[in-house]
């Protein structure tokens, strides 16, 4: 696939105010794009836009919510009235919680869905009739490994992932006449960002991840490197791209959910707390989550769930590859 040139490009980036978002932000700035930022924190929005400005890019801010209906419509119309065009849409926002299914409130599961999954639906919706008209465009999904690897506690989380990589793979199918019009899937393993200090946890418990944690930067490049040279999907750690074989696994829900339910007893006590589902989280808007800097002497369960699993996973397909011969 042809290059593409950042430079003076037109990207809207929603999630931007912190985590992946922001280092996207940063990211797209440095390299000179006309960025329009969209996030739910209109305080957190003016910090990321005014670093923008530092950087090289230019900013403008959209307060919006992927969950609403009618926001990303009217984020498209804003970057269109500004700009003119659109060059780059990434659908970045995404939110968490964790619980056992039952225990957690039906209406957080829905707004997990409507976050991680129609969000990117409305997303795609309101910039694909853009692109159709201009015969280009670029739309990038940033869908995690839990893409491919279900996460027991997080069944909310999983279905809309999933649902998302299938979303764009179909999409992507149907746009084949479209040869200029690119649908990206970005699968980035567990990054340290706030998510785990933000998201709904149901638990009752302290949850933190363990090494390996990936530097979010690692992903805002990947990204970027998107708009530049569009490709189907770029993995971002090895435990995303062995997460691909999990499936493949016999027993792989029951070993995961033995993992993740030991991790949670020897976890700290936490109060129940619907983080940032709702509500912009009040805590420090920042890209990285500090979990890299600590000793990681807590078990956290998501990440030691995932790369045990999908190690499980690689010697599987291992040895299935070796007896086939």
């Amino acid at each position: 696939m042809r290059s593409h040139d950042v430079d003076g490009a037109v990207v809207v980036l929603t999630g931007a105010s912190s985590g992946i978002g922001r280092a996207c932000a940063y990211e797209f700035a440095r390299r000179g794009a006309v960025l329009f930022l969209a996030a739910r924190d209109r305080h957190a929005l003016h910090d990321v836009a005014e670093t923008c400005h530092r950087l090289g890019g230019q900013a403008r801010i959209e307060v919006a919510d992927v969950a609403q209906p009618d926001d990303m419509e009217r984020l498209a119309r804003s970057a269109i009235d500004a700009a003119g065009r659109i060059d780059v849409w990434v659908n970045n926002a995404g939110i968490g919680v964790l619980g056992a299914f039952d225990e957690v409130p039906l209406e957080a599961h829905v707004q997990v869905i409507q976050t991680d999954l129609l969000g990117c639906v409305r997303g795609a919706h309101a910039v694909l009739p853009h692109f159709k008209r201009q015969r280009s465009g670029i739309l990038i999904h940033n869908i995690s490994l839990g893409g491919w690897a279900p996460q027991p506690y997080a069944a909310a989380y999983s279905a809309a992932k999933f649902g998302l990589r299938a979303f764009t793979e179909s999409l992507r199918g149907e746009l084949h006449a479209w040869p200029n019009i690119h649908v990206c899937g970005v699968y980035p393993t567990v990054m340290d960002t706030p998510g785990f200090r933000d998201g709904g946890n149901y638990t009752g418990r302290e949850v933190e991840p363990v090494p390996p944690v990936y530097d979010p930067q690692r992903t805002a490049e990947a990204i970027v490197g998107l708009a530049e040279r569009p490709r189907h999907s770029v993995y971002v750690g090895l435990p995303a791209v062995l997460s691909r074989l999990a499936q493949a696994v016999p027993g792989y829900a029951a070993i995961n959910a033995r993992l993740v339910s030991a991790a949670l007893r020897r976890a700290r006590p936490t109060p129940i707390s619907s983080g940032n589902l709702f509500t912009p989280p009040s805590g420090e808007r920042r890209i990285e989550g500090g979990y890299r800097d600590r000793n990681a002497h807590r078990v956290g369960w998501w990440l030691a769930a995932s790369v045990a699993t999908a190690t499980i996973a690689g010697a599987w397909w291992v040895k299935q590859r070796r007896g086939s011969r």
